[in-house]
């Protein structure tokens, strides 16, 4: 997995964001190569969540261009560019469904340790 892709993992996985996945959409869209996409509990684990992501991403030199959905934070919207990261709660995941949505990209499942299942 690319540098920024497991930096970001490993902050949403230290905030306690559960299913997360990476999908490559390189082939599919050309807003990004990569989405990654994760749940919480709630909105405040959300902002959490995010507020983790930007932080480990500042210490590689990367500021996210975008950010959407922060205040309300049912669905936190974060653009680094080539990586654009979706983080749900769990009824605005099952809601718009990004999983069947993108289901022609191929998926790696993140796990804490570290481990890629596909």
């Amino acid at each position: 997995m690319e540098n920024n892709l497991q930096t970001i993992c490993e902050a949403l996985s230290n905030k306690k964001s559960v299913l997360i996945k990476v999908l490559n959409v390189r082939d599919l869209t050309s807003i990004a190569d990569y989405f990654v996409l994760c749940s919480t509990r709630n909105q405040k684990q959300s902002q959490a969540a995010a507020d983790e992501v930007e932080e480990k991403m500042a210490e590689l030199g990367v500021k996210a261009t975008r950010k959407e959905g922060y205040r309300e934070g049912d669905w936190i919207l974060l653009d680094f560019g080539d990586v654009i990261v979706h983080i749900f709660t769990d009824e605005e995941r099952r809601h718009y469904d990004f999983d069947t949505l993108w289901k022609e990209a191929p998926a790696e499942e993140y796990h804490d340790e570290g481990e890629t299942e596909k």
